[in-house]
């Protein structure tokens, strides 16, 4: 077939090509750019909320009984919280841990990564100078939330109990009062057990969640002793 004299066809040439490419460089190069500036604008948001919005991490509030607690104090504010009321004890002001702990989890909105010694120390300074937590925490949007939840495990822990210890004379065994941490083994004296320290783990049966507390496994037979008062027999 013969091509009409009047359509010639056209000739790219390398120039041509090049030229093209560069356009399309350009083309995709502005839209890698526009994705990565949409990504950066997209986080500079959250980040934004994050820092307007204090209260992430807060329980959700609902009518009824609290079923469940996200539980993440560390360790040294334990501590710190757990000598301010054994320190306090038999003095004017009696410092209650558990309510430190509430006061800590109200202004953290439940994040202790947040945690600074020194906010306990401003806490018991108030106290000490006459203040009421009532009076403190009046503002605090989630302090009854968190004074009932962790209230209902650890307020138990901490007061006054009776110990068996020897006499001065080192044979005669007396019943000595003290005022501390008083929470102690299930496991009966003299039993083995083995121990898996799965504290935060995740579970997952039921609904997701961390696993607060610690596997003691006994062997058949091991006696076991309640760490509260009860009426239950277990078989």
């Amino acid at each position: 077939m013969q091509i009409p004299q009047n359509i010639v066809p056209e000739k790219r040439t390398y120039t041509h090509l090049r030229r093209s490419n560069r356009s399309m460089y350009f083309v995709f190069k502005s839209r890698t750019a526009l994705s990565f500036m949409l990504i950066f604008l997209l986080l500079a948001g959250l980040v934004m909320l994050y820092a307007f919005n204090p209260e992430p991490y807060a329980p959700a509030l609902s009518e009824g009984f609290i079923k469940w607690v996200q539980f993440d104090v560390p360790y040294s504010a334990l501590e710190k919280a757990l000598n301010c009321d054994i320190k306090s004890y038999g003095t004017d002001v009696q410092i209650h841990w558990v309510e430190v702990l509430s006061y800590l989890a109200s202004k953290y909105y439940g994040h202790f990564k947040k945690y600074k010694a020194k906010d306990i120390d401003a806490l018991v300074a108030r106290l000490k100078s006459g203040e009421k937590i009532e009076d403190i925490t009046k503002d605090m949007k989630y302090y009854s939330y968190y004074r009932e939840a962790y209230g209902a495990i650890l307020d138990g822990f901490v007061g006054e109990y009776e110990i068996e210890t020897l006499a001065e004379d080192g044979k005669t065994k007396v019943w000595k009062k003290k005022y501390g941490l008083k929470v102690f083994s299930p496991i009966a004296k003299g039993y083995g057990y083995s121990h898996y320290d799965d504290f935060g783990d995740s579970r997952s049966f039921g609904f997701k969640r961390l696993h607060l507390g610690n596997d003691l496994m006994g062997s058949v037979g091991t006696a076991m002793r309640t760490v509260t008062p009860t009426n239950q027999n277990f078989q």
